[in-house]
């Protein structure tokens, strides 16, 4: 394994907010993009962390985003539903505000739903459902991305490995908060493991001859297999409608790859949902039942008798809890990587 450095999580965040800031977006806008950034790493998720800033960055300067982006509705401002475009933005930027918005509505309604067009890469999606479990309410949000996953037998990808995200308060310090791909693993891992320097399994992708590959840069040259084989690419395609059919946004081959067209808006889709629980019953009640939800899973009987049934999102937390003690561990050409750019920029602020 390649060697790593640790950082400050919150000074990390104020070197990324200024280099954000420095590429040409809006303080407020460089903060969202800092903070989202910072939190994935935190959760243990660095596959799609500071991993992916050089890239973003890059396509910022190179006006494939929109720096100034101001999304907008298209249809149903008003209403619990809505069509919003992006306007070519920072995906965290327009994720965030995204869902946001979704959540005013389900306080509204019920149930709040936006789809989001002309969109751009916008990290690991379970960012955007925490927004509702911090709220009190269930966050549910996907996106599309370009072809990347397909079964045996296919000479291209049929479809992307459209991640799935849902979170819900269990009154606990953490949510429950499940975010998947619809392939093995999702390709930010291959590019990590190509940062570390590491093999991958054989069963994460097959190579542009679909062969199994242990290669990381095969892999991701080649097509990543589905989870579940038939279910994960069942999945995506759905996901894919809902996306990019629905938003009458891009879909499937249509869709912009960010490091291939590294010059052009990658014309992503999201979708954001959000439903509030006090719809369905009172506050206190809704608390009550989660608390006997969560008694119920923790009462799991285990083989070992001194562990316990792990609910999605604890590990995060716990690997949080563990980060802001002792650090982001980032690999040393990725800390190259932000080096040039700090000195392209003059920073204030240095690695």
């Amino acid at each position: 394994m390649a060697e790593q450095i640790f950082f400050e999580a919150e000074k990390l965040q104020i070197y990324l907010s200024e280099m954000y800031s420095k590429a040409g977006l809006s303080k407020e806008d460089a903060e969202i993009c800092a903070g989202c950034t910072i939190l994935t790493n935190l959760w243990g998720v660095d596959s799609h962390g500071v991993l992916r800033t050089p890239a973003y960055i890059k396509r910022v300067l190179k006006g494939a985003v929109n720096k100034l982006a101001n999304p907008f509705y298209v249809k149903g401002e008003a209403g619990p539903l809505s069509i919003m475009d992006g306007d070519a933005g920072m995906g965290y930027v327009v994720g965030v505000k995204a869902m946001k918005a979704a959540v005013a509505k389900a306080k509204e309604f019920g149930l709040g739903m936006i789809i989001v067009k002309n969109s751009n890469h916008f990290g690991a999606a379970s960012l955007y459902t925490r927004i509702a479990a911090d709220a009190g309410m269930l966050g549910i949000v996907t996106t599309n991305v370009i072809p990347n996953i397909g079964m045996p037998g296919n000479k291209k990808p049929v479809s992307g490995n459209n991640p799935l995200a849902l979170s819900a308060p269990i009154g606990k310090p953490y949510p429950f908060s499940l975010d998947i791909s619809m392939s093995a693993v999702a390709g930010g891992k291959l590019l990590l493991a190509q940062k570390k320097g590491d093999k991958i399994p054989s069963t994460w992708a097959i190579d542009t001859d679909g062969n199994p590959t242990d290669d990381p840069f095969k892999g991701f040259e080649g097509i990543l297999l589905p989870a579940g084989m038939h279910k994960g690419l069942g999945m995506s395609l759905f996901i894919d409608i809902i996306t990019g059919v629905m938003s009458g946004g891009p879909f499937l081959q249509n869709i912009k790859s960010m490091y291939k067209h590294a010059d052009e808006p990658s014309l992503t889709s999201h979708a954001f949902c959000v439903i509030d629980p006090e719809f369905f019953m009172e506050k206190e009640e809704f608390a009550g039942r989660m608390a006997q939800w969560v008694d119920m899973i923790k009462s799991t009987p285990m083989a070992e008798p001194q562990t316990e049934q792990i609910i999605p999102g604890e590990i995060e937390y716990n690997c949080e809890m563990v980060r802001r003690k002792s650090g982001i561990p980032l690999p040393v050409e990725l800390v190259e990587d932000l080096k040039a750019l700090e000195e392209q920029f003059n920073m204030d602020n240095r690695l």
